[in-house]
């Protein structure tokens, strides 16, 4: 319980979230093709901020291009949720360009 606290004062020390959200580093640890596999291209490890891995982040190619999705579970009501959530817009484009960049950056 302690240590959930002082997790609390050290996010609560910022106060201006823009500061926060410019610091956060993406990083690709690992990238796994799928030549064969239809729409699904391939699956990452993303870092972030070496502190934190998302395993199983898909890439997947779309009617625009390639995109980014999260790591998904299916529920007991059979949909599909996404288990982790960027909570802003401008995050998720940061994340996703990284990951496709690296992606692009491979097949080249």
């Amino acid at each position: 319980m302690r240590k959930a606290k002082e997790t609390v004062q050290t996010v609560s020390a910022t106060n201006n979230k823009e500061e926060v959200m410019s610091q956060v580093k993406f990083t690709v640890e690992k990238m796994y093709r799928l030549p064969d596999a239809g729409s699904l291209k391939a699956f990452a490890d993303v870092s972030i901020n070496d502190v934190l891995v998302i395993k199983g982040v898909r890439l997947l190619a779309g009617k625009k291009g390639i995109f980014v999705s999260m790591p998904q579970e299916q529920g007991k009501d059979n949909q599909w949720y996404d288990q982790v959530v960027c909570k802003n817009a401008s995050t998720y484009e940061d994340f996703s360009t990284v990951v496709v960049n690296h992606y692009q950056k491979e097949a080249a």
